[in-house]
């Protein structure tokens, strides 16, 4: 796993990124996802979305969006929420409002669909991301975002 290191993510800009994800395998990211790394590694990724978010897209998209990634050491899953509304995004620490859209995926599914390496859709259809709520938003997500091309 010397190729695929993450212990240092918030020093990799999201092209970076993108590589390291679309040169690993599944069984490598699954495992930098279930070690020490995780915590930091999600909310690196999360804390960038609103830096990342393409307002002139969005028009008068409003929306909460649960992002739940499972495959915690621990059995569990984390949840995270991102609030897009007026024109901006917002990272929520909590998640607390009734979602119009959840997307629940593995992590390695995870990593590839926010570095922009996996296609979402075919995850979908396969059954790797399940949608619930609004899917007209969860097929627009990659158009509201600068997501690095690998």
């Amino acid at each position: 796993m010397s190729d695929f290191d993450l212990s240092q993510f918030d020093n990799v800009d999201p092209a970076q990124f993108a590589q390291l994800v679309k040169g690993a395998s599944d069984a490598q990211l699954n495992e930098v996802m279930t070690s020490d790394h995780r915590q930091k590694i999600l909310d690196e990724v999360f804390g960038r979305m609103p830096s990342l978010f393409r307002a002139d897209r969005a028009g008068s998209t409003s929306a909460v969006i649960h992002w739940i990634i499972t495959g915690r050491p621990d059995g569990g899953s984390d949840t995270y929420e991102i609030v897009i509304a007026d024109g901006a995004c917002k990272l929520s620490e909590t998640p607390e409002n009734e979602p119009k859209l959840a997307l629940t995926m593995g992590p390695a599914e995870f990593l590839k669909v926010v570095s922009g390496t996996g296609n979402p859709t075919m995850m979908f259809m396969t059954g790797k991301l399940k949608a619930k709520g609004d899917l007209g938003l969860a097929a627009n997500i990659a158009n509201l975002f600068n997501i690095p091309k690998a």
